[in-house]
């Protein structure tokens, strides 16, 4: 395999990689940019923000976060050393969130190597999952993996995580009066999506108990009974700028990738982030950190993939 920024095929492989990335609704609000051959910046694409749910943008440099991590990845296991500037001229070009230049020539530690090979596979689930719940040292590797980009995972007791379920139960309330807000959603999870956003097959059933431990986008794809005790934990930085944000992002991959390596699936449920943001409230700060995503674990079925863009369409210029 080979990371070369001169041929087509080392920059194809890059780009499927980070490609295939979480992110907000599937926008994949990425653009990437080869740069004389030397190295790869990644950049927000400004017409895949979403504008009512995302004002400051925070939920985008996430998203490129996780992108990021995949590039690192792709060139790691190339057998190179990923040199990484996070918005290396955020005054002059602020959608310029990280530059990646390919450094020295490396052996590819087999842990890298596994984290690369379940790109492809991980999938978020908003399917059931069952009781099981995660063993401790399952829950200790997600941590050490969002600890090694910087951020903390904070796993929720049992009455955290009802509280945090009313949480969500509330902001999703509220969010379902906002005509903008329903509608930016409808836009991004149209039945028959092909290249991006999410397409019937990915939405879930909805819950038949509340509260719902699923986000409801609106569309009723059958109903489920879901697991009694959700598995919730919030991932944090300990600042709330755009740096933390592609952090958080890098982190978040980090540890989805790790959990689909452990069998464990993941959903999210950001309606109490999205509804902060959007109404520019206060973060409710914890004591680790500011929250930047809010997941839950569990063990469920092998679901479907969202789709994704074609590779050659995510280089810019």
């Amino acid at each position: 395999m080979s990371a070369s920024l001169t041929t087509e095929l080392g920059v194809r492989r890059l780009l499927v990689a980070a490609g295939q990335a979480p992110s907000v609704l599937n926008t994949q609000p990425w653009r990437f940019r080869v740069v004389r051959r030397e190295y790869v910046e990644v950049l927000a694409d400004p017409d895949r923000r979403l504008r009512v749910s995302d004002p400051r943008g925070r939920n985008q440099y996430v998203s490129c976060g996780a992108a990021l991590l995949n590039l690192r990845l792709a060139v790691r296991t190339a057998g190179q050393r990923p040199m990484v500037w996070l918005l290396p001229s955020a005054e002059d070009e602020p959608e310029l969130l990280a530059a990646v230049r390919l450094g020295e020539t490396l052996p590819v530690p087999d842990e890298h190597r596994e984290l690369y090979d379940l790109i492809p596979g991980r999938r978020t689930s908003r399917s059931p999952f069952t009781d099981r719940g995660l063993p401790r040292a399952v829950m200790a590797a997600l941590r050490r993996a969002a600890a090694r980009e910087g951020t903390n995972l904070v796993p929720l007791g049992r009455q955290a995580t009802l509280d945090m379920l009313d949480y969500v139960t509330i902001a999703e309330d509220e969010l379902a009066h906002d005509h903008d807000y329903r509608a930016e959603v409808a836009a991004w999870t149209m039945p028959g999506a092909r290249f991006d956003g999410m397409p019937g097959y990915v939405h879930g059933p909805h819950a038949l108990k509340d509260p719902s431990p699923i986000r409801d986008f609106g569309r009723r794809e059958g109903e489920a009974r879901f697991e009694e005790r959700p598995q919730l934990a919030v991932l944090t930085t300990m600042g709330d700028r755009p740096i933390d944000w592609v952090r958080a992002g890098q982190a978040l991959q980090r540890l989805l990738l790790v959990a689909a390596r452990h069998g464990v699936s993941a959903s999210f449920l950001n309606q109490p982030l999205d509804l902060r943001d959007m109404r520019r409230r206060r973060d409710p700060h914890h004591r680790r950190g500011h929250p930047q995503m809010i997941i839950r674990f569990g063990y469920g079925p092998h679901v479907a993939r969202s789709p994704r863009r074609p590779a050659a369409e995510l280089e810019t210029g």
